[in-house]
């Protein structure tokens, strides 16, 4: 069975493949693309291999499989990397290289590098959902300045420095993170200035800005689904509008802000709702949506979302809005 899907896939996804093998893709979404313990993912040459399922060692025949087929019919796949989700061992859970001698540290999307370490933690420390917004923020912000908050590893701020921002500051509570931030300008000859990378808690970190009355043509929202720290708590599915109120004071008149929910269980009606409760004042005005890439998402899917995306086309749901300032 898991050969006939991972065929579909691959066929479906060759125009990914391209030359260089620079790329990063989602190789194959088991949740919509017919089995839901597993998700491949490319990042270079180098295979990541998310393994869901709630036993891993049920899964285990299928992966071999899967592996002996892409080696097979990838041939440029140099190296493999396998994450198990319910490993009860935190190395497995961030990923252990299972073929080749070293995994990629560095991926190229449109013209613009990125460092990644892709057993940093759970994550492969770089997000294949958020694709086409890099490329707005590329269009998007020239001459503008950009505050990047939740950054992780930075590379929507990095794109916006790609597209000719004259400030992208950083801000995430993970200083490792940060520096592959860091990793990732100096790959494209980006000045590092060590005040644009703010290793500090959400919400004294925006209090600060506000209080010091530092404004940005542009502020990113990316928060996690949920986080509690001794400064304050993250929770998109009950609280989505409490953050962006945090930070629209510090977006300039005539400025943008972009609004990420990634939540499963929130509907993308749910979440217009509370955009469209925002922007009942007037000071706030929905421009577009920013749709998840489809390969992310499985070129032939069949399986269903946990909630209804609509009119996003994922539960990872990117919203760009105009702001106003009073």
């Amino acid at each position: 069975m898991i050969i006939s899907l991972l065929e579909k896939a691959v066929a479906s996804r060759q125009a990914l493949f391209e030359a260089s093998h620079e790329s990063a893709f989602r190789l194959f979404n088991g949740f919509y693309e017919g089995y839901p313990d597993l998700a491949l993912d490319v990042y270079g040459h180098t295979l990541v291999i998310h393994n869901y399922a709630d036993d891993p060692s049920q899964n285990q025949n299928v992966i071999q499989e899967t592996i002996s087929y892409l080696r097979n019919n990838i041939n440029w796949l140099r190296a493999g990397i396998l994450k198990t989700r319910n490993s009860v061992i935190q190395d497995e859970k961030k990923g252990i290289l299972i073929f080749g001698d070293k995994a990629d540290t560095k991926i190229k999307e449109r013209g613009v590098r990125y460092a990644i370490d892709l057993t940093m933690n759970r994550d492969a420390s770089f997000y294949l959902d958020t694709r086409h917004l890099r490329k707005w923020l590329i269009d998007n912000v020239r001459d503008k300045s950009v505050l990047n908050t939740f950054a992780y590893t930075g590379s929507l701020g990095v794109a916006a420095m790609a597209g000719g921002a004259s400030l992208a500051v950083q801000t995430d509570r993970n200083g490792m993170f940060l520096n592959l931030a860091k990793d990732s300008c100096s790959l494209n000859g980006f000045p590092v200035h060590k005040k644009d990378f703010i290793a500090q808690d959400f919400f004294p970190t925006v209090a600060k800005f506000k209080s010091t009355k530092q404004f940005f043509d542009c502020v990113i929202i990316d928060p996690p689904f949920f986080s509690t720290t001794p400064k304050g708590k993250v929770d998109l599915e009950n609280d989505s509008t409490r953050l962006i109120n945090k930070v629209r004071p510090l977006i300039n008149d005539d400025g943008t802000l972009i609004a990420i929910n990634n939540a499963l269980f929130v509907s993308g009606q749910e979440y217009m709702q509370s955009l469209e409760s925002l922007c009942k004042d007037g000071y706030l005005s929905l421009r577009e949506l920013i749709a998840v890439p489809d390969d992310f998402i499985g070129l032939n899917p069949v399986g269903k979302p946990i909630t209804d995306p609509a009119p996003f086309n994922h539960s990872t749901k990117i919203a760009i809005l105009d702001v106003r300032r009073k």
